[in-house]
């Protein structure tokens, strides 16, 4: 049985690609920083919906030795998909260091740590996938949110440089990047601000977490020669 791991899955994006991989049969290890209540309810619905083993484990994907320490407990990830995120909205003026180092730490340093460890066993064994979640953001940036588009950014350019140092070992590296997404984290957004920003979609909806999820799978079962990619999924928007 092939290990996926998910970071950053009790709700939204990362919930539907877990519901996804367990519905075919893969040893799906999830974690979360916050909500464990939600985490574990969800490893209760893999187990019950799809018969599938599952892993649920609390974990800070921000802090090394909690990384460490959650590899300890899990198979060697056969598939990686870093989809742990937070944001901050407001003027980078207004923004205090601790909550540039809580995005930061989050979006880009927590794939670094997850990567460094999980890349060894997978170029011993001359296979695995590695898919990062970015944003639109990551390449047009956005205002009032100048530190999730940075850390953003910076995962399409590691993603991009990780693919070309992993191909020769058979490793794809990819990334999506999704625009206007139905999650929580879109959650600070008026009703004004949310059809505002629907009216310059030619799709004239926001995306849906499944979605992302259909993608997710078909990306890491793509032919290995596809790497380096940064996938946009946005309705057209960007």
């Amino acid at each position: 049985m092939k290990t996926v791991l998910v970071t950053g899955a009790s709700r939204g994006i990362g919930a539907a690609i877990a519901r996804t991989f367990a519905s075919k049969g893969f040893h799906t290890v999830i974690t979360c920083a916050h909500s464990e209540k939600a985490l574990f309810d969800l490893k209760a619905e893999l187990e019950q919906d799809f018969q599938a083993a599952c892993t649920a484990i609390v974990c800070d994907m921000s802090d090394y030795p909690a990384v460490e320490q959650l590899f300890s407990k899990i198979p060697a990830p056969d598939i990686l998909i870093n989809n742990a995120g937070c944001s901050y909205f407001g003027l980078l003026s207004d923004m205090n260091p601790e909550d540039w180092q809580r995005v930061i730490g989050t979006n880009l340093n927590a794939c670094f740590y997850t990567c460094k460890l999980a890349i060894p066993a997978m170029v011993q064994k001359k296979e695995g996938r590695i898919l990062n979640i970015s944003s639109v953001w990551g390449a047009a940036g956005a205002s009032m949110e100048v530190a999730y588009s940075a850390s953003k950014g910076a995962i399409n350019a590691f993603t991009k440089a990780l693919a070309k140092e992993l191909a020769p070992s058979n490793i794809q590296v990819n990334a999506l990047a999704p625009g206007l997404i139905d999650t929580a984290m879109n959650s600070h957004l008026t009703a004004e601000d949310l059809n505002a920003l629907k009216a310059e979609i030619p799709a004239d909806r926001c995306g849906t977490p499944e979605e992302i999820a259909d993608l997710a799978w078909q990306v890491v079962h793509a032919p290995t020669y596809m790497t380096g990619q940064i996938i946009t999924i946005d309705g057209g928007w960007t």
